[in-house]
């Protein structure tokens, strides 16, 4: 089982089809600036609809559990993988004093014939555990959601204090692209785990104060966020697909490892859904206005969950009382006895970030860090079959479901340079194309070869000392800017992956909004099977390998 994505694709989901760099607090804004002396209401929102198709047959040899017969392959070229729809509404209003948001969406999709197969695998892999059918053998209930995503009320506490309260985003960081320091909220990647534009469609809104308040004489601001723990078990971390949908990990669609060998842990003592969260940041101007610069400590849940392992493979005196084995598990013994339970961890981060314009280059040039303190990694790559000195074993598909968590300090940063380049008489554009290229890199500095740590659940690679994402994209705008074209790359320097996004998009009057983009994905070492093969070299965007994919996209905006 692949358990997660790695950092840096958490990230790139958001750079295909960019057409436009935007600010630092591009969802933390205040509702629209309509007469502010007389009372109002507006309403808005738009109606969505995506088409999506694979462009590649998925030949994984997948088996449903280990010493089971593999499945046939799944195929898939050419057939429609997501059929989605979505309507979203947003009211804005003025009460007096009280500046009002409530944004609410319905997510609805139709399952194709291929996702009807992959629930029907996904149902039968789950009739080999005791616990009977997971999520993975109801889909649309993955997919389909309504909710009141956002409700909070903002105003004015003399001349310096603005306050917000109530369900909202809060962004911090400098990009909406790689952003190692917005970690207030998690995201939701199971109905699209690449490609997505913005990034605000997958955030999880939460219940929160945020108060900011102006220091005009240190030319910044002062904000504060408390999350008081209000918020659904489910509205914490990133979701990711492990149930066997058409997001799940190669070599695993169809398997719905929340059926029978793992469940969540929302109540961990390291990380409760229920205790208190928050951020202070300070965000203001130098030298002479010429930088923007932001520094702030952050008490967040990690964004990935971590494995707290049972200890599947142990003998039966090796085990406590509880059922599993006490040298493994980490602070609580976990409640399904066969890999264990997925927790959320509560982390330290310590992040800053300065950008300017670059007279040499001629360029916005910008920098981010973050210094995550204790973040949880599983640990025990070997998949030989072979017991070790404990009697513990592991085979293909298991790694890092008998090694204990080892905790490890971690470093990001984000280098990113963004220009204007004036390409008009070569390619024929109505204005300057936007272009930017970007290096996040995630460094473990104290890492050990002897704590064996994997870089995922489920694959025997270790987990790398850097791991170094670089991408480049550009925007090329026709008919005053109406019809904009774009492409992306990205490629993993140590691992080798990459991926490839041409995109188009086109606006018709105030309303329609058209897009199409393919995204296509260069892989190496990807696991062919989840019977023998160890992933002990699979890394990062390998995860997606054979999942070359086309979208179209039509939103009105009313």
């Amino acid at each position: 089982m692949n358990r997660k994505w790695s950092s840096k694709i958490r990230s790139a989901v958001m750079l295909s089809m960019a057409v436009g760099c935007s600010s630092a607090f591009a969802v933390d804004q205040a509702v629209p600036a309509f007469d502010t002396t007389e009372n109002y209401f507006k309403l808005g929102g738009y109606v969505r609809a995506w088409m999506s198709w694979n462009l590649k047959d998925n030949n994984d040899a997948t088996s449903p559990l280990p010493g089971q017969p593999v499945m046939p392959a799944l195929g898939g070229k050419g057939k429609e993988m997501m059929e989605r729809g979505a309507l979203q509404l947003t009211a804005d209003a003025k009460t007096g004093p009280l500046t009002w948001r409530a944004v609410a969406r319905a997510d609805r999709e139709q399952m194709t014939s291929w996702q009807d197969e992959l629930q029907k695998r996904a149902c039968f892999a789950a009739t080999f555990g005791a616990n009977g059918p997971g999520p993975g053998c109801s889909m649309k209930d993955q997919y389909n959601q309504t909710e009141l995503r956002e409700l909070y009320a903002d105003f004015n506490v003399g001349d310096r204090f603005l306050v917000r309260l109530g369900k909202q985003q809060v962004v911090f960081g400098e990009t909406d692209f790689f952003h190692p320091n917005d970690l207030l909220h998690g995201f939701d990647f199971r109905w699209r785990a690449f490609g997505e534009p913005e990034s605000d469609e997958q955030r999880k809104p939460l219940i929160m104060a945020n108060v900011k308040m102006a220091v005009p004489e240190a030319a910044g601001t002062l904000q504060v966020v408390i999350r008081p723990g209000w918020d659904r078990r489910k509205d914490i971390g990133n979701t990711y697909d492990i149930s066997g949908g058409r997001w799940m990990a190669v070599p695993n669609q169809g398997l719905d490892y929340l059926a029978y060998a793992t469940v969540f842990d929302y109540n961990h003592p390291e990380g409760n859904y229920k205790d208190t969260t928050g951020a202070i940041r300070w965000s203001g101007l130098a030298n002479g206005g010429a930088l923007n610069y932001a520094i702030s400590y952050q008490h967040v849940f990690q964004p990935d969950f971590t494995l707290n392992p049972c200890g599947v493979f142990a003998a039966p005196g090796q085990r406590d009382a509880s059922g599993c084995v006490p040298s493994i598990y980490y602070k609580k013994a976990p409640s399904n006895k066969a890999y264990g339970d997925w927790f959320y961890p509560i982390i330290d981060v310590v992040g800053a970030s300065v950008s300017g314009e670059s007279e040499t280059l001629d360029a916005v040039v910008n920098f981010e860090m973050a210094y995550q303190k204790g973040r949880t990694y599983n640990s025990y790559s070997d998949v030989s079959g072979t017991p070790n000195a404990a009697g513990w074993f592991q085979i293909p598909n298991n790694a890092g479901t008998m090694g204990p968590v080892i905790k490890k300090n971690v470093v990001q940063t984000t280098l990113r340079i963004d220009k204007q380049v004036r390409i008009m008489d070569l390619v024929g554009t109505n204005a300057p194309s936007f272009a930017s290229i970007q290096i996040f890199d995630t460094w473990v500095p104290d890492l050990k070869a002897e704590e064996d740590i994997v870089a995922a659940v489920g694959n025997a690679a270790k987990l790398k000392v850097h791991s170094t994402m670089a991408t480049a994209f550009i925007t090329f705008p026709y008919m005053a800017s109406r019809l904009t074209y774009a492409l992306a790359y990205g490629r993993e320097l140590q691992a080798g992956n990459a991926f490839f996004i041409p995109s188009v998009s086109y606006n018709v009057g105030n309303h329609w909004r058209l897009s199409a983009d393919a995204v296509l994905f260069y892989t190496k070492d990807a696991r062919p099977d989840n019977t023998t093969a160890s992933g002990s070299n699979m890394y990062g965007l390998a995860a997606f390998h054979n999942r070359d994919y086309l979208t179209l996209r039509a939103t009105y905006q009313f």
